[in-house]
């Protein structure tokens, strides 16, 4: 359900894998008809061929009908509106994955609770996908790792048997906060160091923010009692390093042109995909004060991008320790 990159990545990874038959939805019928007829979904990967064995349809209703398996790929802040208008199609014993690596705005709810609570679903019906996942590089076929979680191990085994493939390898894990909350604040941090790329800075500044954003992404997830482990794998460390270092993450770009001068509503313009640290940043940092953990880059970040906070400013609420993000607004 969603047909942006990642969606039709993960898509493609499933067709390609031959293990089920993958349909996939998208809102609109042109970008279903392309990728049906044309194998191709020219608004993201013109160019690159799918697998001829996926379908699309821009119809919500054919979409899930009968699915064992429904994956979910919208933006974050989005899900509990689309959930709603779904959910009298979604079969009552369909495990629904989801692929989003965001934080409602408001409730502070991760994806998977999001889901649960809408739908009414026990655990072992709820899952997530985490890690690594440049879109873009899995749509090429480029080898690729990710982490599946489901508090019920025996789901995430079933669904690593879904999505492997020849150059998709997913791993099983039964922490699904560690998992989530690694994918939802690496996307803060990338565009923390995205600001200070655009700024000028080099490997020492980058290091680090990726450093110091893993250490409070740590005691944020520890504290809602992820396991400290789960972010020294794919799907707290490796997905931080990739989302901060390659130019391919939205996260990043973003803040690069943050720090290189642009104005926020500039950006915004320019940037056609979703950047989920943007907005998942406030209810990130709500929901850290709500748990008393200290998260200086991801309080920075909001100044940033919420309370007219200028990137040399939140460089120095975050270097000094001592400028109070509140000075700020934040």
């Amino acid at each position: 359900m969603g047909s942006g990159s990642w969606g039709t990545a993960f898509a493609n990874v499933v067709a390609d894998a031959g293990t089920a038959d993958v349909v996939m939805w998208g809102r609109r019928a042109d970008v279903a008809e392309a990728v049906r007829e044309r194998h191709e979904n020219p608004d993201y990967f013109p160019g690159i061929a799918l697998n001829p064995a996926l379908g699309a349809t821009s119809d919500a209703a054919e979409a899930l009908a009968g699915a064992d398996v429904i994956v979910i790929a919208v933006p974050s802040q989005s899900l509990r509106a689309n959930l709603a208008r779904w959910k009298e199609h979604i079969p009552a014993d369909a495990v629904v994955v989801s692929l989003m690596k965001g934080i409602e705005l408001g409730t502070c709810l991760r994806m998977s609770e999001v889901i649960a609570e809408v739908l009414g679903l026990p655990p072992e019906q709820v899952a997530v996908v985490s890690g690594p996942n440049l879109a873009r590089e899995i749509a090429e076929r480029q080898p690729a790792t990710a982490v599946v979680a489901c508090a019920h191990e025996p789901t995430a085994v079933r669904l690593q048997h879904i999505c492997k493939s020849a150059y998709f390898r997913p791993y099983t894990a039964t922490d699904v906060i560690g998992a989530e909350l690694g994918g939802a604040v690496k996307n803060v941090i990338a565009l923390a160091v995205g600001v200070a790329v655009g700024m000028g800075f080099g490997d020492n500044a980058k290091a680090s923010l990726i450093t110091r954003g893993l250490a409070e992404t740590v005691r944020l997830a520890v504290s809602l009692g992820a396991d400290e482990h789960t972010l020294a794998g794919l799907a707290g460390m490796g997905d931080l390093v990739a989302t901060c270092s390659s130019p391919l993450s939205r996260n990043r770009t973003f803040g690069e042109r943050l720090g290189s001068g642009m104005t926020l509503d500039e950006v915004i313009a320019e940037t056609r995909q979703t950047a989920e640290g943007v907005k998942s940043s406030e209810s990130i940092l709500a929901l850290a004060r709500r748990h008393g953990v200290d998260v200086p880059i991801t309080a920075a970040v909001v100044g940033m991008m919420h309370h007219d906070l200028s990137p040399a400013e939140a460089l120095l609420a975050f270097m000094s320790r001592t400028a109070k993000p509140e000075r700020y607004g934040v």
